[in-house]
């Protein structure tokens, strides 16, 4: 018996048996069936004296523990299993009051063996009877009734459970492949095509002298780089993004930062998988997928003042709900989804989940818990990114060109809050002081002059007795046009930022003809400065205390001041290092970038650098 490297001895039969199932995964063709298919031990089954594998309809590989056998022949049986389920070969048509009809199964078993010799898989055992060269299952169906109508068919055993049936019904019934108890929205049909098309890449790599064989992994293609290129090649909406990301698949940097499975650096245009992470190749393409999708949409750059853990959750929501809508790979055990977010966007999510943050800690991306797979830089390279390349222009272009080809190719829907989402920053955008120019114009529209004989006006020469009404802005209307400012004049408050702020307010309110604001100051207490001129508000502004700001009582101040109009706005400026603040009049917070609130805010959020 031999013995592994710390001296344990190795089971015979284990060490064939996982040998054989090694090189089936290992073979192009067979590992998407593979990965999507159960092996376990059937212990519980009737074997024939030297039966093997037993394949149900659920995709389960049921082997007999106790056989001994070469991984040559194991490779056949379980190859043999999986081809039952490419080949589908669980069709109703060909069932019998007692089950499939002999001559299918014997059809099925010789369909499967024939390609197996062509193909030169695995050894078949002495006893499997491979009998006709007739072609395809159809051919032999029809060829095995005919023999079976006339009591001539031939003895022996076929399959690979040695005199009984190889392949039945599920226990429950028939239901389509599933991964992690979710259901895929592919069949075996369709696995086997993916595989086919994998092994025609693996045979021109052979050519091209890029392999030594198909079955062997030296020198081959990782599953990772193979479902980057899949998007290249295959998916339209994200070919464009795929094409200019470099994988980066190293173990040492996935462990130096972290990385359980995947994570993306959109400043770099770099993704970063984790070889020991396991995952089948339908799971990379979901995983490369979702990354890719984090950096299209700018995830990095439209966190804004957010928390970044929990934004990085609420994207993943966002994402994962639209790729398992899309059913693009197979979606990876332990990743964010609930069906009760659909049609969210990022930010809808975001709002919900910090009403409650206790649960935040148990949540994980596909980096791991607690850390974001948005990364900001590139890590584990000293190089920097191309200089001169505009990274919005190109995620943007790239996933809008992306989403024409997809459309026109006749792909398949989209689910409408992607599409949306990329609709949106297809356009550029607004800039904060233009954004706060709108505001002003919902709270403060055009004053209308009207013609009065209150106040004299200029006559004309040619009837200088005929006097004329002149344009009066009722000063009534101009009285109430005011809001109120709750300043943050704490010391961490930048004295540039704060003055580029108060400049475009000043000149807002000018242009639309507010006479006074009512400012108020806070750092630890309320100053209450009253009703300033708007060009004095720059220069009346002092920078009092240090430290963090309470802002509620200036907000109190003002919302209980009867000289104010009870329908006046407020605009609060401050840094983010404030406490809770209510608001219970219309309001807005005009914030620098990168700043983040320490709560929900319930106004409009402007920020401004």
């Amino acid at each position: 018996m031999s013995r592994g490297r710390q001296g344990q001895r190795l089971d015979p039969v284990l060490e064939a048996r996982r040998q054989g199932l090694a090189a089936v995964a290992h073979h192009p063709l067979f590992a998407p069936l593979l990965e999507h298919a159960g092996v376990v031990a059937g212990d519980d089954r009737p074997w024939g004296p030297e039966g093997m594998v037993v394949v149900d309809s659920a995709g389960t590989l049921r082997y007999n523990p106790r056989l001994r056998a070469d991984p040559q022949q194991w490779q056949w049986a379980f190859a043999h299993g999986l081809l039952h389920l490419g080949f589908e070969h669980f069709r109703d048509d060909r069932r019998g009051a007692g089950g499939w009809s002999p001559a299918w199964r014997a059809a099925a078993c010789a369909g499967a063996d024939q390609f197996l010799t062509h193909l030169k898989v695995g050894r078949r055992p002495s006893w499997a009877l491979l009998d006709s060269e007739l072609g395809d299952e159809e051919k032999l169906f029809l060829h095995y009734a005919d023999l079976l109508a006339a009591g001539r068919m031939p003895r022996g055993r076929r399959g690979t459970a040695d005199g009984f049936a190889d392949f039945v019904d599920a226990a429950g019934g028939d239901r389509p492949p599933q991964r992690w108890g979710v259901p895929l929205q592919r069949s075996w049909g369709d696995l086997l095509a993916d595989g086919l098309a994998a092994a025609v890449d693996a045979a021109v790599a052979v050519a091209g002298r890029e392999i030594s064989d198909l079955s062997g992994t030296r020198g081959t293609k990782t599953r990772w780089a193979r479902a980057l290129e899949w998007f290249v090649s295959s998916y339209p909406l994200l070919g464009a993004l795929a094409s200019g990301f470099e994988l980066v698949e190293d173990a040492a940097v996935c462990t130096a930062q972290s990385i359980s499975v995947a994570a993306v650096s959109p400043a770099a245009a770099q993704i970063y998988v984790n070889p020991r992470a396991g995952l089948g190749v339908e799971e990379c393409r979901f995983v490369i997928a979702h990354e890719l999708l984090h950096a299209g949409l700018r995830h990095d750059t439209r966190r804004g003042g957010r928390h970044p853990e929990l934004w990085n959750y609420a994207c993943d929501y966002a994402v994962n709900g639209w790729l398992v809508e899309m059913g693009v790979g197979a979606m990876p055990e332990g990743c964010l989804y609930d069906p009760a977010l659909k049609g969210m966007s990022s930010e809808e999510v975001y709002d919900r989940m910090a009403r409650d943050t206790r649960r935040i800690r148990k949540l994980a991306t596909l980096r791991g818990t607690g850390l974001g797979d948005v990364l900001g830089e590139r890590v584990g390279h000293a190089a920097e990114a191309e200089a001169g390349v505009d990274l919005d222009e190109f995620y943007r272009r790239a996933i809008a060109q992306g989403l024409e080809h997809h459309r026109g190719a006749g792909r398949g829907l989209l689910p409408a809050g992607l599409e949306q989402e990329i609709r949106a920053l297809g356009q550029p955008p607004v800039p904060w002081d233009v954004e706060l120019a709108r505001w002003f114009d919902e709270h403060f529209p055009a004053v209308e002059a009207r013609r009065s004989y209150a106040r004299a006006s200029r006559r004309q020469a040619a009837t200088p007795d005929i006097p004329r009404p002149s344009w009066v802005v009722p000063r009534e209307l101009v009285a109430r046009r005011t809001f109120a400012v709750v300043l943050d004049t704490s010391g961490s408050m930048p004295a540039q930022l704060l003055g580029k702020a108060l400049g475009a307010i000043a000149s807002y309110a000018v242009s639309h003809d507010v006479p006074a604001v009512r400012v108020v100051f806070c750092d630890a207490v309320a100053y209450d400065a009253g009703f300033l001129e708007v060009t004095e508000i720059a220069r009346r502004v002092r920078v009092r205390g240090r430290g963090g700001t309470v802002l509620q009582p200036g907000v109190d101040l003002v919302e209980s001041a009867r000289d104010f109009p009870e329908d006046g706005p407020v605009l609060v400026i401050t840094d983010g290092e404030c406490d809770v603040v209510r608001i219970r009049r219309e309001h807005a917070f005009l914030v620098p970038v990168g700043a983040r609130l320490p709560f929900s805010p319930r106004g409009p959020v402007f920020r401004f650098a």
